[in-house]
């Protein structure tokens, strides 16, 4: 009863214009942030996020840029998990720097100025900062300070390490067994995983289901694929992966199956060669041997070919003389 007295007393003559007031002292201030918008973050919210990455590593990196600087100044910026990253450049002149401005780019795309930008004159030198926190993939890509119309500039590359293979193909037989490796120096993936490349695709390799492949490694930095009983079809380029809390890196390595004929091939054509030569000596070797053990078959041919000479001399001779002696007898 006296909750319904309470309420008809709301609503009694004279107090609309009190519950009016109040519903406006509750509603929400649109200046202060609508808690359903998605830009608006309450302050447990931010205290959350603020105390995950207080912990992180603190990745910073400088570079120097020269008003004779042609091309760009890069830097290479290795991160395999969530850290804070600071990128300073600094710009040196011989002239007045009151009129160079300085701006940051992603992927050639420009930067919003945050808290996280600080540009200082001092002289003949400018320095510009900019601190932000990498906590996924699409963070990574270059970053670049540019100066002044010149645009000269310090790109900082951000990527995951990479991983590294043979550079050279890997050349193994018909039958035999082979390893391919893959090394991530001064890091630790989370995980290692082979593809083998076709001509459309590259298709996971599930060593636990074919026991024609075996992947191991002896440490965590490294995968190593065995191949058992190769065939020619097995050749071709193989992929190994590594997966990073920020992204992935791979490296190709090639291999090259080849028959027995194959290395067999070079030395059969030097052995033809070889018994060619051979028989050509052996004949030549004959036919001398021979001509020294009979002597008078080449005298006997010098003989015949003497009287064949002396033959043909004797007829020559006789024609003029027949000539003279029918002049006689006319």
């Amino acid at each position: 009863m006296r909750s319904h007295t309470g309420l008809r007393a709301l609503v009694a003559p004279g107090y609309p214009l009190l519950l009016l007031c109040l519903l406006a002292a509750t509603r929400p201030d649109p200046a202060e942030g609508d808690p359903t918008d998605p830009t608006f973050t309450s302050l447990p919210v931010r205290e959350e996020m603020m105390a995950k990455y207080s912990n992180l590593s603190l990745k910073s990196c400088n570079i120097s840029v020269t008003e004779k600087s042609n091309v760009s100044v890069e830097e290479n910026v290795i991160l395999e998990k969530p850290s804070h990253v600071e990128l300073k450049c600094v710009y040196t002149a011989t002239k007045d720097l009151n009129s160079m401005n300085v701006t940051w780019k992603k992927d050639d795309e420009p930067l919003e100025t945050t808290d996280g930008f600080n540009t200082t004159k001092m002289g003949n030198t400018l320095t510009s900062q900019y601190r932000f926190i990498v906590f996924n993939s699409k963070q990574l890509g270059k970053y670049s300070c540019v100066f002044g119309e010149k645009e000269l500039r310090g790109t900082f590359n951000i990527h995951v390490p990479k991983a590294h293979g043979k550079k050279k193909s890997l050349i193994a037989y018909v039958g035999d067994s082979t390893v391919l490796k893959c090394v991530c120096q001064d890091c630790l993936p989370l995980n290692w995983t082979w593809y083998m490349g076709n001509e459309t695709a590259q298709v996971p390799i599930d060593a636990h289901s074919n026991e024609k492949y075996i992947i191991n490694g002896s440490h965590a930095n490294e995968t190593r694929l065995k191949i058992k009983h190769l065939l020619e079809e097995d050749g071709g380029s193989y992929w190994c992966r590594a997966t990073f809390q920020l992204g992935e890196s791979e490296e190709r390595n090639e291999l090259v199956v080849l028959s027995f004929l194959v290395p067999l091939k070079p030395f059969l054509a030097i052995l033809a060669e070889v018994i060619l030569l051979v028989a050509l000596i052996l004949l030549c070797e004959v036919y001398t041997h021979k001509k020294k053990n009979d002597p008078d078959a080449g005298k006997e041919f010098e003989q015949i070919e003497q009287l064949k000479s002396d033959d043909s001399n004797g007829i020559e001779n006789n024609v003029p003389r027949y000539r003279k002696t029918d002049s006689a007898d006319q």
